[in-house]
């Protein structure tokens, strides 16, 4: 009987309040006041003894709603309060602090030493020279990307934006990027949600990311348009097209934006019919195969006037990787670049099980895709990107070190924008603006002070970068190999990228000379003629 007093006695006392607050009516407003509270309260408690669907509150009337309180504010308190500086969940403060400092234009300093146990598993730094290099201007950090099947070669910064789509960013956030964009001379790519109104304001370099819905260049039913696509293509904005195959945030799966998301304005853009959900199948109905692959590729090559064109993909299965650059050797096709996406990235919403469990993360990826390339002898003709949780310059060095000619980032530049990882991307409700389609909540971006920070970000992050190349005793990114790098691999032993991982030598696949295993195992089993690759016996399987 006791412990069922406890229980219900907030709400005896919300009652007692209304009733002391009714007794003493008359005697002015406090009262009237104090009889308002206890009757809504009163009201509340009635309302969670009827009520079927949450049992606590059935239970605890009134004060059973605390616990839906502190589950609201909890990111909150856990990110501002009880997180520390080094908890990557998903990004530290220590990395959010370093974007918020150099989006303001500030170096990204901290005094009193590093926050860093350089002593655990898996610190990681960069070995120094005895006769440190000058440090070069950070504006001269490019790639240039097109092979000689390329008409219109592209120069690109070793850093730049990774994909997000319009209708997954705000209309104020793409166009603050793309405004950045131009401001620091690197490049927007657009995500699979084409290519907006916001994007062309700005004037930056433009990405055309082509994935399975071809928003932008599609016919009724969902299938490629090649007339749209030339149409967009050919402008001079547009520098490269990216196809995406798969992302890192749901590799393997396809998308839904309800009918309800969207917007006059995403329709235009999309070309997909007002009141109806916007579909993004899982894989594209524009080839089947390999070698079908190919094609395509030689198509929007054709189509887009000779621009840079490429693929993205998260790593999966390794024979259907291995699959395509067979399919390269079979037909002479050569992309002009791959975008290796880890299975760590990701700005949007994603169910948990893929983000947490589906995709290779992104350093096995991109040395998996650098070794294929090596070892069929057709690297020399491609340039490799790579992108996932990538925001500062350590970041940009690790991955050019065992193999990426160039970065992107979006979550990053999302910082910059002023993003503070409140982890709502998906509710409509973003409190700073980025990842929302509230027209009121986008307004708090301004354009003309966010578009300077994108910029800042962009220049200070290449600035630490060529310091610390400086430090190394070299003077260019593409100086940088798996020598450079070290990581502590137990309390008493460091060792070299170039000790760590493998690196196939060129040609080996193709000439049977490769003697590990796992290469030569998925190698004989891809095909260029199926994604399923063949069996022992030579047939599809």
């Amino acid at each position: 009987m006791r412990m069922r007093f406890v229980r219900y006695l907030t709400f005896v006392l919300c009652v007692a309040t209304l009733a002391a607050g009714m007794a003493f009516w008359t005697r002015g407003p406090w009262a009237w006041r104090l009889a308002g509270v206890g009757g809504a309260l009163s009201l509340l408690g009635i309302r969670d003894l009827i009520q079927r669907g949450h049992s606590i509150q059935r239970n605890y009337p009134v004060i059973g709603h605390i616990r839906w309180i502190a589950e609201l504010v909890r990111p909150e308190i856990r990110q501002y309060l009880i997180e520390a500086d080094e908890d990557a969940a998903p990004f530290s403060r220590s990395q959010r602090s370093l974007v918020y400092q150099r989006a303001k234009g500030e170096a990204g300093e901290h005094p009193f030493g590093t926050l860093l146990d350089v002593y655990r598993d898996g610190y990681e730094f960069i070995a120094h020279s005895m006769r440190p290099a000058l440090a070069t201007d950070p504006a001269s950090f490019r790639i240039t990307i097109g092979n000689s099947q390329c008409a219109q070669p592209y120069s690109a910064s070793v850093f730049n934006i990774s994909a997000m789509s319009f209708g997954a960013l705000s209309a104020n956030a793409i166009r603050v990027l793309n405004i950045g964009a131009k401001a620091g001379g690197f490049y927007h790519d657009t995500g699979e949600g084409s290519i907006s109104p916001y994007h062309r304001e700005g004037g930056g370099d433009i990405v055309w990311e082509v994935a399975s819905g071809y928003f932008g260049c599609r016919t009724d039913d969902g299938h490629f348009d090649p007339g749209k696509f030339a149409a967009q293509a050919r402008t001079d904005q547009v520098r490269m097209i990216e196809i995406k195959l798969s992302q890192g945030a749901k590799p393997g799966h396809g998308g839904v934006l309800p009918a309800a998301k969207v917007t006059h304005e995403i329709a235009e853009t999309r070309g997909v019919p007002m009141g109806q959900d916007c579909i993004s199948p899982s894989r594209h109905s524009a080839f089947s195969t390999p070698r079908e692959m190919m094609g395509f590729i030689t198509q929007l090559r054709e189509l887009s006037g000779g621009k840079p064109v490429g693929f993205k993909l998260c790593i999966g299965h390794p024979w259907e990787f291995m699959g395509i650059v067979k399919a390269m050797l079979e037909t002479g096709v050569r992309p002009d670049f791959i975008v290796v996406d880890g299975g760590e990235g990701g700005t949007g919403a994603a169910p948990t099980e893929f983000s947490d469990h589906i995709g290779a993360p992104m350093r096995e990826g991109l040395l998996f895709v650098h070794n294929t390339l090596v070892g069929a002898g057709v690297r020399r003709d491609i340039k490799v990107g790579a992108a996932g949780k990538v925001v500062s310059a350590f970041d940009i060095a690790s991955l050019l070190a065992i193999g990426a000619d160039w970065t992107n980032a979006a979550r990053g530049f999302m910082f910059a924008l002023g993003c503070v990882q409140s982890l709502s991307c998906n509710t409509n409700r973003c409190p700073t603006g980025v990842a929302t389609q509230d027209p009121l909540r986008q307004k708090a971006l301004v354009a003309p002070d966010k578009s300077v920070r994108v910029a800042n970000f962009h220049r200070q992050t290449l600035r630490a970068l060529a310091d610390m190349l400086a430090a190394a005793g070299l003077e260019h990114p593409d100086q940088l190999d798996a020598r450079h790098l070290v990581r502590r691999v137990s309390a008493t032993e460091i060792r070299q990228f170039a000790d760590l991982h493998l690196f196939l030598k060129p040609d080996e696949l193709v000439t049977g000379a490769c003697e590990d295993g796992f290469y030569r195992q998925h190698w004989t089993r891809a095909s260029a003629d199926s994604f399923d690759g063949t069996s022992a016996t030579g047939g599809s399987v």
